[in-house]
């Protein structure tokens, strides 16, 4: 597998889970891909993207820090050559199209998809088109015919309050918000309380369930 000036793909992989992380290595290695790098972050997704400028990043969409969604917007900036892939558990309508639209991804792969579709995906990316697992396409024909059901199920959340929200329910404070996304305290008790209003919670504790409940947060 190789782009079209005959070089193999450049690859970089950014997943938390080692196995996945190497089953995955293996699969490219064996189809003429050059895995250039491995992460376990988003944040060391785009340091390494800023270093290397790989062909593609394939990354998993929930990781500890930023995650996927916010490390595919970042990337654009920090590499704009390289292409986002998002890896996924989830075909949730909410997460494939914000990966899509706000975050800039070129592909959605779910990881319970086959092998051979994971390459066909990884090639049509690097060859310069979008690509989504088979079964997310009825997904976006959806939005396509009733574009409102989104926002309606999303809770009209910015992606910076998801963004937030995620953080919350992995018990991050607003120190941790902070420092994790480059704002102010004062400024993530800000998104702390909005966030609050627009759901209509009262408690941390009834955030956390929220973002579990709509798969904001995964429970491994």
């Amino acid at each position: 597998m190789s782009t079209s000036a005959g070089e193999p793909i450049r690859i970089v992989l950014a997943d938390d889970h080692q196995l996945f992380r190497d089953s995955l290595k293996l699969l490219l290695e064996k189809n003429g891909c050059e895995v250039v790098g491995q992460t376990a972050t988003a944040e060391e997704a785009e340091a390494v993207a800023d270093a290397l400028h790989p062909d593609i990043i394939a990354m998993d969409l929930e990781m500890p820090g930023i995650g996927g969604l916010a490390g595919a917007r970042r990337i654009r900036k920090a590499s704009p050559a390289s292409k986002v892939i998002i890896l996924s558990a989830y075909d949730d309508e909410e997460f494939v199209l914000e990966a899509l639209t706000e975050a800039g991804a070129a592909g959605y792969i779910l990881k319970s998809d086959s092998a051979a579709d994971m390459l066909v995906g990884i090639r049509a990316v690097a060859n310069g088109k979008h690509y989504l697992s088979p079964s997310i396409a009825p997904i976006i024909l959806s939005h396509i015919k009733n574009p409102r059901a989104r926002g309606a199920r999303s809770g009209t959340l910015t992606p910076r309050e998801r963004e937030v929200l995620r953080l919350l329910g992995h018990g991050a404070t607003n120190k941790d918000i902070a420092q994790k996304l480059n704002i102010s305290p004062k400024t993530a008790q800000a998104h702390r309380e909005n966030l609050k209003q627009k759901l209509g919670l009262r408690t941390t504790a009834e955030m956390v369930r929220y973002a579990i409940k709509h798969k904001i947060v995964r429970l491994d």
